[in-house]
């Protein structure tokens, strides 16, 4: 984008000190660009280098804990054009966070149940190398319950 003179006036940054801020690599910050998420960036034209402002940046990290979060680039998207709108969209926007933490959630649950199956593999090749094979029998019964959770 083009340097404007409101822009010209504040202070900018460069995309290495909003990836080092932000966390976000410098590709996603482009791909970010490209894609539209990421507004208001212009290049100095003097170097073509990107600039961006306290503003944009502000926005970029709001992404990134998105991103953190596992939010989809739709819902960054989303979020993004309910920001837009204020407060009047605080509604909208609890149940975008509300949705998403509900998802978060069962994959929480779905992580739980790989890691019981993964314990009781651990416990049963481990009674198995010290030769208790009551044990590894005891551990193969409650095991098959932990698979019907699995799938």
């Amino acid at each position: 984008m083009k340097k404007t003179s409101s822009i010209e006036h504040q202070e900018t940054y460069t995309i290495h000190e909003v990836a080092q801020r932000s966390g976000l690599s410098i590709p996603t910050l482009r791909y970010y660009e490209e894609i539209g998420l990421v507004p208001d960036v212009w290049r100095d034209t003097s170097s073509g280098h990107r600039r961006y402002s306290a503003d944009t940046v502000q926005i970029i990290e709001s992404l990134a804990n998105l991103r953190a979060v596992g939010m989809s680039i739709e819902e960054m998207r989303t979020y993004l054009t309910l920001r837009e709108r204020g407060d009047e969209t605080a509604v909208e926007k609890r149940e975008l966070f509300q949705a998403h933490a509900e998802e978060v959630g069962k994959q929480i649950a779905r992580l739980q149940i790989h890691q019981r199956y993964l314990s009781f593999k651990v416990a049963y090749w481990d009674a198995r190398a010290r030769g208790d094979m009551d044990e590894a029998a005891r551990i193969a019964q409650e095991y098959e319950r932990i698979v019907k959770d699995l799938r």
